[in-house]
């Protein structure tokens, strides 16, 4: 008898191979699929302005790239000992009101290169939940810790969410027109709604995806968040705060998306990367070792070698 219900893709057309040059954009989850890729050494680049949930504060992101909309000081704030802007994770706060402008609009600059190059963008919506700014009527992409009555939560409409999707697609196709794209919604749960509200929630985003895919050349939908709720659906498959996926969740979710979304041909040199990794991650008993410098004697051998057989990878490890 089988105790699960494993979820079956094809493999898409749109392939990624050593070629590729990737973007990825939306929530924690968009950062440990590019923390595979970068694993395995493909190209990409991951939330230029940190984690970012909702789909109204994406498409702002991708907005101020494609539009070289560079931060002036009416973007920015000064709230407990640090300057904030309302449209990135406080990951990018400074002490310092200059610094902080530059560091924005040096993201600006280095991010359009790599949309304008992007031959997939995966963006991973987390939720439909915002919270908009009272003063600006703004929707911001993180609060800061400023005080909650600052702010109405709200719950964005399907069609919301669709017009915003299509948005963000038409921004980045005005320039990049071949770039593919790859929608999928976050495994979190975001049970600070609630239970309800947080189902909810994915609901839409699931409905507007589906909705706004017709509209949006060269797309396609990878269904983590569904490989979680109804493949894996076990408390022993997330982290111990019972919200995140855990390793072994990421792990499997990656292994279905590679096989759907990698090409086959790539397969051997992401093996061989990864015996690389592997090496690397080695704890010998003696650093001053004649079999320990031996080791790395070989193994400084096998990535010059690799790399002479693909010039164009970045082998840094």
């Amino acid at each position: 008898m089988n105790f699960r219900t494993p979820i079956s893709l094809s493999t898409n057309d749109n392939q990624i191979d050593y070629t590729a040059r990737l973007v990825l954009m939306g929530s924690c989850f968009a950062e440990n699929i590019s923390e595979k890729f970068s694993y395995y050494k493909f190209r990409n680049l991951v939330n230029p302005f940190g984690i970012i949930f909702n789909p109204f504060s994406i498409e702002s992101s991708i907005e101020r790239i494609t539009q070289k909309n560079y931060f002036t000081e009416d973007a920015i704030f000064f709230h407990n000992d640090l300057w904030h802007c309302f449209e990135v994770h406080s990951e990018l706060s400074n002490a310092n009101k200059d610094e902080l402008l530059a560091t924005l609009n040096v993201i600006i600059d280095t991010a359009f290169l790599e949309f304008q190059n992007a031959t997939t963008c995966i963006i991973t919506y987390g939720t439909s939940w915002v919270y908009r700014n009272n003063e600006s009527g703004k929707v911001v992409a993180n609060c800061h810790k400023v005080p909650q009555k600052e702010f109405s939560k709200e719950l964005l409409s399907i069609a919301q969410i669709e017009a915003s999707i299509q948005r963000s697609c038409a921004l980045l196709q005005e320039i990049n027109p071949n770039c593919h794209f790859i929608f999928t919604i976050s495994p979190v749960r975001h049970l600070k709604d609630g239970f309800v509200e947080n189902q909810l929630s994915k609901s839409h985003l699931i409905a507007a995806i589906h909705n706004s895919r017709s509209a949006t050349r060269n797309s396609n939908y990878f269904p983590s968040y569904e490989i979680m709720m109804d493949d894996l659906r076990d408390y022993r498959f997330y982290a111990e705060d019972m919200l995140h996926p855990n390793q072994v969740a990421i792990d499997y979710i990656w292994t279905i998306f590679k096989n759907t979304f990698i090409s086959e041909g790539s397969f051997s040199l992401m093996k061989e990367i990864e015996t690389i990794q592997k090496a690397f991650s080695h704890r010998p008993f003696n650093l001053q070792s004649e079999a320990h410098q031996k080791f790395l004697s070989n193994l400084e051998r096998s990535i010059q070698q690799l790399q002479k057989l693909h010039p164009g990878l970045n082998l840094t490890f």
